[in-house]
């Protein structure tokens, strides 16, 4: 078992032209931007907690005014609000973190993928068809600005500032140590939400990472103490409050409106993190079940490993983001030991 783990750490598992992770260095604090609306409190209070947190360079903050909490832009709104926000990034700065809960959609689009890759209209004619390929996906590349022009992006909600700041606090002591934990991926009764389970790393211990692999054939996790990644296809995930999310966890749904933060009739992402995980991922507009718009969970195990951030693993993990919302602390990194 240890041998098809190496093999598939080194292989990729199937994905066509995996790449190996390196061993450069992940996103640095001096590199991440964070954006706060000054037209909520709640964003103000917890974009500074971030910033200390952190220590996020004061000059890397950008202020706007979005009033009313909208859940949707409309495409001008955005392309408005993009200008703000990069006409006050230097040329070092390689990803923007956006401190509230809402906008979180630009039409069909996500809020994180119009930024980072520009709005997709074509997308929303429609929601269904195959989106474009993102050049970041499986990718190596350790300046995503610098070297493809793209700066990553993830939304930190801030609905309860206490929960807020508790992500934060999980992201910073994520690299502190590595934890001996579980990886889970979970085929489920919901047969159309189980389109990536091919792409599930095979069961087995990735001992210098003291990461134990575990398929598992349930609708649910129950009782579990020792989460690191936790991947699942169901349109709501019982039991989340029996369980136990280590520092740095990441855990999505493949669902398909997950990345609708305010939506009632599937389960949000941010439940996820509400139930101890520090990042996460969902769609805000039908995107049928499409693996390449869900992260790839073989792509997504390989770079967290590897000793990257939350943010680069989980954008290098989706092919077709441009309905996917990325939500959490992107600076939490618990295997970045391992990039040095």
């Amino acid at each position: 078992m240890r041998t098809s783990l190496c093999l598939w750490l080194a292989f990729g598992a199937g994905v066509a032209h995996a790449q190996a992770p390196n061993a450069a260095p992940g996103l640095q604090p001096s590199q991440l931007a964070i954006v706060i609306n000054d037209a909520e409190p709640n964003s103000i209070e917890v974009g500074e907690y971030y910033r200390q947190a952190h220590a996020i360079p004061a000059a890397n903050v950008v202020h706007v005014h979005i009033p009313n909490r909208p859940r949707k832009l409309d495409a001008e709104q955005f392309a408005q609000l993009a200008r703000r926000i990069n006409g006050k990034l230097t040329p070092n700065i390689q990803a923007v973190l956006m401190v509230w809960s809402a906008p979180y959609a630009v039409e069909c689009n996500s809020i994180t993928s119009a930024f980072t890759l520009g709005f997709d209209a074509a997308q929303c004619a429609r929601t269904c068809d195959p989106g474009k390929p993102s050049a970041y996906f499986n990718s190596t590349v350790t300046q995503p600005y610098t070297q493809l022009g793209v700066r990553l992006s993830m939304l930190l909600p801030i609905d309860f500032v206490d929960a807020a700041k508790a992500v934060i606090d999980r992201g910073k002591v994520s690299g502190f140590s590595v934890p001996a934990a579980s990886a889970y991926y979970l085929r489920t009764s919901e047969g159309s939400r189980n389109s990536r389970a091919g792409f599930f790393p095979p069961d087995g211990v990735v001992s210098q990472r003291k990461l134990t692999i575990k398929n598992v054939r349930a609708d649910s996790l129950d009782g579990a103490k020792d989460i690191m990644i936790y991947q699942t296809g169901m349109s709501q995930v019982a039991k989340l409050d029996t369980l136990r999310f280590l520092p740095g966890a990441l855990a999505d749904h493949l669902t398909s409106f997950g990345g609708d933060l305010q939506g009632r009739g599937q389960m949000s992402s941010q439940r996820w993190l509400e139930a101890g995980a520090t990042a996460s991922y969902g769609t805000v507009s039908e995107p049928c079940n499409y693996w390449q718009k869900f992260p790839n969970s073989t792509v997504l195990l390989r770079h967290y490993l590897s000793g990257v951030t939350a943010l680069e693993a989980y954008w290098r993990s989706v092919a077709w983001p441009a309905q996917g919302l990325f939500i959490g602390d992107p600076l939490a990194a618990p295997y970045a030991a391992y990039r040095r």
